[in-house]
């Protein structure tokens, strides 16, 4: 892709769901809700998420014709952030005031990490609200479909040092996949390019293929340690 990026956003734009617009491969996660990711992420630590104060919108941006072609975009959050440092995620973060609402917050902020051009985007569906349970943070996954793919990358080296379009054919490859464990909590995750996709990301991701039925066989029985898969990846987070 190129490497220009829009000078500057257009709050307020492009901020309505259009259902209609979702090509049909897509249309089987249209009425993905927030339980169906927490079915999958499984609880760690349980805290008073009902009444935590953050709420956080993520643009989960799928590409392609189809299955076969598919992409979505993942960035790799900066080491010094407070708040998941180093973890894969999709483009997102803390809801403004000024958004209209969770679709031009996760518009935004996919601007402000990557550059992305929000005309060249058809926000499909909110998936509601992920109550994650170890952070008590609120997350609205907002998955849309990237119609006219425009220039992304590493917009603030702060943010996201890496911005990455990557093929969904790798995140199903079964070899791609593993199962994380952590005392009596078990998660799916990712292995790619030396990174960890694990938490509401990968839960996310797995929620998608369960609903269109893109999900692979791979091997869920074998488990591996939290602490010491992140540790030995290329993540560099700084707590898990």
């Amino acid at each position: 892709m190129a490497d220009k990026f829009p000078d500057a956003d257009s709050p307020g734009t492009n901020t309505e769901l259009r259902p209609d617009y979702a090509p049909e491969w897509l249309r089987p996660a249209l009425d993905v809700t927030g339980e169906d990711v927490v079915d999958v992420i499984g609880e760690r630590t349980r805290v008073d998420v009902l009444s935590s104060p953050r709420s956080a919108a993520v643009l989960m941006l799928l590409g392609g014709t189809s299955k076969e072609d598919a992409t979505v975009l993942l960035t790799h959050r900066s080491p010094h952030l407070r708040s998941h440092s180093g973890q894969i995620a999709f483009p997102g973060g803390k809801i403004d005031p000024p958004d209209v609402n969770v679709v031009d917050a996760a518009l935004r902020e996919a601007w402000e990490e990557t550059g992305l051009d929000r005309t060249t985007v058809n926000p499909l569906a909110h998936w509601g609200e992920t109550f994650v349970p170890v952070r008590g943070n609120r997350i609205n996954a907002v998955l849309a479909h990237w119609s006219t793919p425009s220039p992304v990358g590493v917009v603030n080296q702060e943010e996201a040092d890496d911005v990455f379009v990557l093929p969904v054919s790798e995140l199903l490859d079964p070899e791609n996949r593993l199962m994380l464990a952590w005392d009596k909590w078990t998660s799916p995750s990712f292995r790619i390019n030396d990174y960890i996709i694990w938490g509401f990301t990968a839960a996310a991701l797995t929620t998608l293929f369960n609903k269109t039925g893109w999900e692979r066989e791979w091997d869920q029985d074998k488990h591996f340690d939290l602490h010491e898969t992140i540790a030995a990846s290329r993540n560099n987070e700084r707590r898990v």
